[in-house]
């Protein structure tokens, strides 16, 4: 036999009474059974005891059959998803769970757990996880919990639970982030730590007291899928090159803008990477440290024990460092250290919440900062957007129409028809569009002169700056991505 079955056959070879668990620890699984045999997978021989154990059990004797091993923990961890999604039963069994206090943290990937609202709250990561979510929302309304995930960006319903369940589930998300159960009236923050076999996951989540009852948002940062390399960024050659040169500045500021979503703290991670070396001292204030970078000395901020973005920073000026990230500049505090640091002889990177790279200039300028301090310490400003792929399975020309043509100036386009891949929304995955706003010297002189948005933006298209509109007007050409999704995304038509 050099096939595995399907996860259904298998399913009924298991016999009654073994977990999942307990296959998965010992790595192996039943593939055949006839002729009073059992005929069960592993990875070498020496799991042939395990093997009769587990035969001897259904009344068989074992035969083993050796595979490689990550073949293996796929077949399993396929039985997993078999086994783990929302079932009815489960649903209605929840509502009879009345003791909330004895639950604790547990290992997500399990069918050996019997409380209801524990199965429920680890089908739903699981379910979320293997649709590639981002973030789990549960609303509460007048007569439902409404469940949604956030999918390449966009948010979709998913489950409609009952009021009943609103409760237990709630409690069942605090107890694991380690919240206060008890506190309905004031918003919480926590954070879960779970592991999917060998998979680990963080979550951060945050409570929102409403009028039906606490809202919770769990965001989802899967470590298997690790940090993006600036190669694995997928920025276009041109861009790619202006940020290779501007990064290797040895001082001054790198300035990345966007909505919240947009990747932001994706690039930066894959900046630091790119400039961690021995001989550079790299130190970042985080709020929060979403992800460890091996050889960057990383803090986290702490506001109720003291530990500010600006006291932070203050501090890590004493630590020598050479590159300096702020997770985000917040206030005038944090962007004044930030830019008096990259005077100093630091690279200063950091995010700011702006629609696009030449809108940086006056939201520093709000802040209080002084035009001439932007001027001699701004290197660059990088404005991006996350944008939506067309799913390749579903794939198909469109005609391009006489208008589109004209106003657009694209030749070619393309739409997801809609599959079972894609779940039918014609898109799967996304990539990302990088805006780049070089601070020539012109540039610099008209910041120093308290120049308008309009002539900045000018001078920035002079200097061959391609706007998000544009690069993603490209993509549509290229069979990327839509024009509807461009739009979405840019806000232009």
């Amino acid at each position: 036999m050099d096939k595995l079955p399907s996860p259904e056959k298998v399913l009924g070879l298991i016999p009654g009474g073994v977990s999942l668990d307990a296959l998965r620890e010992r790595g192996i699984v039943p593939i055949d059974s006839g002729d009073g045999l059992l005929v069960i997978a592993a990875a070498d021989a020496s799991s042939l005891m395990d093997a009769q154990i587990l035969a001897a059990g259904d009344g068989k004797a074992a035969r083993l059959v050796i595979f490689p091993r990550g073949r293996i923990t796929a077949l399993i961890r396929a039985l997993y998803d078999l086994k783990s999604g929302v079932a009815q039963d489960t649903l209605n069994a929840i509502e009879t769970v009345d003791d909330l206090s004895e639950l604790v943290r547990q290992e997500v990937l399990s069918d050996t757990i019997d409380a209801p609202v524990i199965k429920l709250v680890n089908g739903l990561l699981l379910e979320a996880l293997n649709e590639r979510a981002t973030d789990i929302h549960f609303e509460p309304y007048e007569d439902k919990l409404l469940v949604r995930f956030r999918i390449d960006g966009v948010l979709a319903d998913r489950h409609e639970l009952t009021k009943g369940h609103q409760s237990p589930v709630t409690s069942r998300i605090k107890v694991m982030a380690q919240m206060d159960i008890a506190e309905r009236f004031a918003p919480q923050d926590g954070r879960i730590g779970i592991t999917i076999g060998e998979r680990a996951v963080d979550i951060r989540v945050s409570s929102l007291p409403t009028r039906h009852g606490e809202r919770v948002v769990m965001r989802l940062l899967d470590r298997a899928r690790g940090l993006l390399s600036l190669e694995e960024l997928g920025m276009a050659p041109k861009e790619r090159e202006k940020l290779d040169a501007l990064i290797r500045v040895p001082h001054g500021m790198i300035l990345l803008t966007g909505p919240t979503g947009s990747g932001k703290s994706t690039t930066l991670y894959a900046i630091l990477q790119a400039l961690a070396r021995p001989e550079v001292n790299i130190i970042t204030v985080e709020d929060p440290v979403e992800y460890d970078v091996p050889g960057i000395g990383q803090v986290q901020v702490n506001e109720k024990a003291g530990v500010t973005f600006g006291g932070a920073l203050r501090s890590i000026l004493r630590q020598d460092p050479d590159i300096i990230m702020i997770g985000e500049m917040r206030d005038f505090d944090t962007a004044h250290i930030g830019i008096q640091s990259s005077l100093t002889g630091h690279l200063v990177l950091s995010t700011l919440h702006t629609n696009d790279s030449v809108s940086a200039v006056s939201r520093l300028s709000d802040m209080g900062i002084e035009p001439y301090l932007i001027a001699g310490s701004l290197l660059g400003v990088v404005a991006q957007r996350l944008v939506r792929k067309i799913c390749p399975r579903c794939k198909a020309p469109v005609p391009v129409s006489d208008s589109a043509r004209k106003k657009y100036g694209i030749v070619s386009a393309f739409r997801g028809e809609g599959c079972e891949y894609c779940a039918n929304t014609g898109y799967s995955g996304r990539f990302g569009l990088y805006e780049q706003f070089d601070i020539t010297p012109e540039v610099r002189d008209a910041i120093a002169s308290r120049a308008s948005y309009s002539v900045l933006r000018s001078l920035a298209a002079a200097g061959g700056m391609r706007t998000l509109y544009e690069l993603g007007m490209a993509r549509v050409s290229s069979g990327d991505t839509t024009l509807e999704e461009i739009i979405r995304v840019t806000g232009e038509e």
